[in-house]
């Protein structure tokens, strides 16, 4: 089994307890709204990571990275986007999972067979929402298990 980490929305901070989240990870999808390069240099040294930019992504540091992207981990296609309402055109069947944020709202669904995942804000608290990153373990038999982290319950760490 392998387990990607997935992050959104992180608007320039890193939180210390994405690393104990995130440990172990084979590879780690941001999607969008990163804030900053730094955040970028500290997920990398937890695993490679594939990042897009959201809304607030402006800039001559986010100009290297496109609004969406298609990734393959293994026999597993993944879609990035930040703004799940900007999806269009997707046949079914093109991908397994489509990956988003924008919302910081952790949400997991699945239609038509696609897994659709935003694994909330893990960046500076808004409104009330809590602050969450998401894993996706792949099974021994190809499924794709998503899991939410509440970071806000992190053992000795405040949000």
């Amino acid at each position: 089994m392998s387990r990607i980490g997935v992050i959104s929305d992180t608007h320039g901070l890193l939180r210390p307890q994405v690393e104990q989240f995130l440990a172990g990870v084979t590879h780690i999808i941001h999607a969008g709204d990163i804030g900053s390069e730094h955040v970028l240099e500290g997920l990398r040294r937890i695993a490679p990571v594939t990042a897009i930019r959201g809304n607030v992504d402006v800039g001559g540091w986010a100009d290297q990275y496109p609004a969406t992207e298609t990734l393959r981990l293994g026999d597993h296609r993944f879609y990035i986007l930040h703004d799940l309402a900007e999806l269009k055109g997707m046949r079914p069947g093109a991908v397994d999972a489509v990956i988003c944020g924008h919302s910081h709202r952790a949400s997991v669904r699945m239609d038509d067979g696609v897994l659709y995942l935003n694994p909330g804000s893990a960046g500076p608290r808004r409104f009330r929402l809590p602050i969450t990153l998401a894993t996706l373990d792949i099974g021994e038999g190809g499924e794709l298990l998503p899991v939410i982290h509440t970071l806000d319950e992190s053992p000795g760490r405040p949000a």
